[in-house]
């Protein structure tokens, strides 16, 4: 009875190499079109290759904790300040610490400078404050008296599209109420469109618009968006009901009246050294307004989610969306309503992002549901800027900026020159010690080699604009890592080909017995080294990170061109005379294998049988 498996395909066999060969050059053709089309022609280069920025920022202690610079403040800063970096897009950025007040950013050259230097030393601490009163930023001679009201419009009044304003989670913008103090001679509109329905109602129910910062850009709650005049400040209400303390302190008073944002250091120290529970005086961000603001109602820690949002169904244009936690919300909806219950200006809150406002919209209803929408004229960066550094938290310390320099590339182009002509040098080793064992085989293994190094040339030139991927000098070293660890997968298979031989079969059943073999020697050798890979990568910071990257992917590549291109590049050739008939030349003839014939047993003639005496 004949055996089972008699003339079926060994489980190795590769019936079809010519499609497995077709998919990989497929592959390798697409990307290298892929990579001239974008015109990533050339892998991006890290900080120590192409050089870059190097930002060093020093710590100073926050008010009232004296002994705030520590090392776990110092760790966590590092951490938001990564995240931070990594949040505008940049990779193979290095983040440490120096001493113990300092930490350095090195960011890698073809970064925006200025947005980095704003992210990474921005304290983020954001605060809701309700607004007590306001006024142009210039020093009045008068401060604010808490018996004078100003006239308002009813709640629920029409406002200009481009004031910034809270939503509510269902998408719907809360009314505002505008503010009735009449204009003055010197009103403008500070270059925002006013709509025909505010126009009409100008007589009636004037107002003052107020310019937020650039983030948050101008808000606009008049009728005919005028100013206020410098020297009559609006003063605050009287304590009223719903629950409110709109009362300001005659101290505050005078350091509101003489507060002058216009100035840069006023501008910086206003509030600096006031408690979340304190009332305090703030600047907008744009310097053109001050204010006087309530105890926080909502501390910026509770935001659990930033993200910037383009809106096109009310027509508010980019958006910063922000998610509060259970706890936040039950403040953010108590806040909102009692603020819809005041008069104008304190049915409004501040949004207060490092001392300063950034934008101080109106309230006539409760804002429920944990959700708020913080929109005015921001653009795409500056809402995404915002919304990035509440994204990852306010920083344990204050940072000041005390160094900005540029890395020169002069030295990482030396250390790339040379890391070049090692992996040269240590490829042509590989190679000449293929030829000189191998032979003709070798060709295979070139071949296989150049597969190798063309698939990740190609996807790391894709990988840098794609996640940011830059190739630092430690990566260099793991693609020359690489070398060894690719062609050492050819040389298991060479060898299990060869041992077959020395059984004395033909070349092509011993190409399809030797696979199985050699394919579970090569994927446990290669899980091994992807499995270093990962763990390194994960455990690791800064350019270390780059070479574990680097032999993760060459790791994984090495298992596609073994199974799509060696393998059946092999099973090609030995149906060739010049491999299969064992050339001396092939590498396969039986003298470069080894292969001895079997001593053939002779049978031995009888002994004659000894002859009787």
């Amino acid at each position: 009875m004949a055996a089972p498996n008699k003339g079926r395909r060994s489980p190795g066999a590769h019936g079809h190499p010519g499609r497995a060969l077709a998919v990989i050059l497929v592959a390798l053709a697409a990307l290298t079109g892929t990579m001239f089309l974008s015109g990533n022609t050339t892998p991006r280069l890290g900080i120590d290759l192409a050089g870059g920025t190097e930002i060093t920022l020093t710590a100073k202690n926050t008010p009232g904790q004296p002994n705030a610079i520590n090392k776990t403040n110092m760790d966590t800063a590092v951490n938001i300040i990564t995240q931070r970096v990594n949040g505008l897009g940049v990779s193979e950025s290095q983040v440490q610490t120096q001493g113990n007040s300092n930490i350095i950013v090195d960011i890698p050259r073809g970064t925006n400078t200025d947005q980095a230097v704003k992210q990474v030393g921005t304290t983020a601490r954001l605060y809701f404050r309700p607004v007590l009163a306001e006024a142009a930023s210039t020093p009045a001679t008068t401060s604010p008296s808490p018996s004078s009201t100003p006239s308002t419009t009813p709640s629920g009044a029409s406002k200009s599209p481009a004031s910034p304003a809270s939503k509510a989670a269902g998408g719907k913008a809360s009314t505002g109420t505008a503010k009735g103090t009449a204009p003055s001679a010197s009103a403008t509109t500070h270059g925002r469109a006013v709509t025909g329905a505010l126009k009409a109602s100008a007589s009636a129910a004037p107002s003052a618009a107020k310019a937020g910062s650039t983030a948050a850009a101008a808000t606009a709650k008049a009728a005919a968006s005028s100013a206020p005049a410098a020297a009559t400040p609006t003063p605050a209400a009287p304590a009223s009901t719903g629950g409110l303390d709109t009362s300001v302190p005659t101290a505050l008073q005078k350091q509101f009246a003489a507060l002058d944002c216009t100035n840069p250091q006023q501008k910086a120290q206003a509030g600096e050294t006031a408690t979340p529970s304190d009332k305090t005086v703030a600047c907008s961000q744009d310097g053109k307004y001050k204010y006087v603001l309530g105890p926080a109602a909502v501390d910026g820690k509770e935001v659990s989610s930033a993200k910037s949002v383009y809106d096109t169904q009310q027509g508010n244009g980019w958006e910063v969306v922000l998610g509060f936690n259970s706890a936040g919300g039950k403040k953010f909806a108590d806040i909102t309503g009692k603020l819809a219950a005041q008069q104008a200006p304190n049915n409004q809150f501040g949004i207060v992002l490092d001392n300063q406002v950034v934008s101080a919209p109106s309230v006539s209803s409760a804002i429920t549901g944990g959700q708020a929408t913080i929109y005015g004229s921001f653009t795409q960066q500056s809402s995404g800027d915002l919304a990035n550094v509440l994204s990852y938290g306010a920083l344990p310390l204050s940072f000041t900026t005390s160094d900005v320099t540029s890395v020169s590339p002069q030295l990482g182009g030396e250390q790339l020159h040379g890391g070049l002509i090692a992996g040269a040098v240590g490829l042509v080793l590989v190679v000449l010690y293929l030829l000189a064992y191998y032979r003709g085989l070798s060709f295979v293994a070139i071949l296989s080699l150049a597969v190798s190094a063309a698939l990740t040339y190609t996807i790391m030139s894709l990988l840098g604009p794609a996640i940011g991927f830059a190739l630092n000098l430690p990566a260099v070293c793991g693609a020359i890592v690489a070398i060894g660890i690719t062609a050492d997968s050819f040389i298991v298979y060479f060898e299990r080909i060869r041992d077959e031989l020395r059984h004395g079969r033909s070349l092509a059943p011993s190409v399809e017995r030797a696979w199985p073999r050699a394919r579970r020697t090569i994927l446990v050798s290669d899980f091994v080294s992807f499995l270093a890979a990962a763990v390194l990568f994960i455990v690791s910071v800064g350019t270390v990170q780059g070479f574990a990257f680097t032999l993760g992917l060459t790791t994984v590549l090495d298992v596609v061109v073994v199974y799509l291109f060696t393998k059946p590049l092999m099973t090609m050739l030995a149906r060739r005379p010049f491999y299969a008939n064992g050339h001396p030349w092939s590498g396969l003839n039986p003298e470069s294998v080894g292969f001895d014939a079997p001593l053939r047993r002779v049978r031995r003639p009888a002994r004659p049988e000894a002859k009787e005496a």
